[in-house]
């Protein structure tokens, strides 16, 4: 069910920089954990990271830990994907999800929302 707003995204150099938003004007974000999953043709949807109601984050594909980061804004009902040093091997849809429940459950939980998708390309 698609209930969240994404925007950011679009083509980047290599070792360039990109902010992904997550926003909802249906309903409040700040009881549910948000997740980034990322998609690329012929594999499946795999999440990166997720971020609870507290703020903490989970991290479901480690080798992003250090590149990638994952933040909430309450007040303007939006969370981000703040991601740096962009290689190609990032390029792919990158979708955001909620849950109710505030903590992140494992990515292949159902999630309540989805948003509708945005392409990343990392190209020269």
């Amino acid at each position: 069910q698609l209930q969240l707003e994404q925007s950011g995204g679009g083509l980047v150099l290599p070792g360039g920089r990109m902010k992904l938003s997550c926003a909802s004007s249906r309903f409040t974000l700040d009881q549910s954990a948000v997740a980034w999953f990322r998609q690329v043709p012929g594999k499946e949807r795999r999440g990166i990271q997720c971020i609870e109601w507290r703020h903490n984050a989970r991290y479901y594909v480690d080798h992003t830990r250090e590149r990638f980061t994952v933040s909430r804004d309450n007040a303007k009902n939006t969370v981000y994907l703040l991601m740096l040093n962009l290689r190609p091997e990032d390029t792919g849809v990158y979708y955001c999800a909620a849950v109710g429940g505030g903590v992140c459950p494992t990515e292949d939980a159902e999630w309540d929302y989805w948003g509708q998708g945005i392409q990343v390309t990392v190209s020269s």
